[in-house]
């Protein structure tokens, strides 16, 4: 591996370190498109493969922070994750077997979607709180189990976290304030990245080297995003939405020249 590809990874993994830190999701569905035109990952299932690792990683270390602080409910996080990992194996070999041209083509249109769904408001109103109980079980379970179905094969599929779907997911489902689901969602991101990075693993589809430098680059850059978004606390809205505007953009530009 030489200098320029060297900085070029640990470059990639700050800007989505950077960006987690900064709005508390999202760096992830950029870390493909990086792979592929920044540092020079040549297929698109070898990058795909290398940034679910990463993201799992990631989203481990994110989700120690937001346990300590109580914000993880854990019990939700668990059906969540268990039928989002059956999705998410799905996906994967979905994936896997799909034209790597098409499936970046794909992934552009989707990242177009998500960035145009970033530029709307979120809603800030604290909702009751929540919790998987045998008496809410009957109430809970028949939404968790099928949107988290559903975000899991998406995950697989592109090989992404998915905290920008697990987030609106878990509110849509349970009705939880957002501050406790970003945090349960990194619950599932770790899982559902785990069980994609396994199967594009057992494939040969990880850059490990590749994979190592986003890792070191993505922390340094949470803990500046972090410290940046503390300063920045009253604008995060207009970040959240200025992210959406350059995920858009990228998408527009993969999906007219996916390689």
């Amino acid at each position: 591996m030489d200098t320029a590809t060297i900085l070029a990874a640990l470059a990639s993994g700050g800007v989505i370190g950077l960006i987690l830190g900064l709005v508390g999701g999202g760096g992830s569905i950029l870390a493909v498109p990086l792979l592929i035109y920044v540092v020079g990952v040549g297929s698109p299932h070898a990058a795909i493969g290398t940034a679910a690792v990463a993201v799992t990683v990631n989203a481990l270390a994110s989700l120690i922070g937001h346990a300590r602080a109580g914000r993880v409910k854990w019990r939700c996080a668990g059906v969540f994750a268990i039928s989002g990992m059956i999705g998410a194996a799905l996906g994967a070999e979905l994936g896997k077997a799909f034209d790597g041209k098409r499936l970046l083509v794909l992934f552009g249109l989707v990242m177009i979607g998500v960035g145009l769904s970033m530029l709307r408001k979120r809603r800030t109103a604290d909702a009751p709180a929540v919790r998987l109980t045998r008496d809410s079980a009957a109430t809970l379970l028949p939404r968790l189990v099928p949107i988290g179905l559903g975000v899991g094969l998406a995950a697989g599929f592109f090989g992404i976290g998915g905290g920008f779907l697990i987030v609106p997911g878990l509110i849509l489902a349970t009705a939880m304030p957002l501050p406790f689901a970003i945090g349960t969602s990194l619950v599932v991101v770790s899982a559902l990245g785990l069980t994609t990075a396994t199967s594009y693993a057992l494939s040969g589809l990880v850059d490990w080297g590749v994979t190592a430098l986003l890792v070191m680059g993505g922390v340094v850059g949470t803990v500046g995003g972090i410290a940046t978004g503390r300063l920045l606390a009253a604008r995060k809205g207009l970040l959240e939405r200025s992210f959406g505007i350059v995920v858009a953009s990228i998408g527009f530009y993969v999906t007219a020249s996916p390689i």
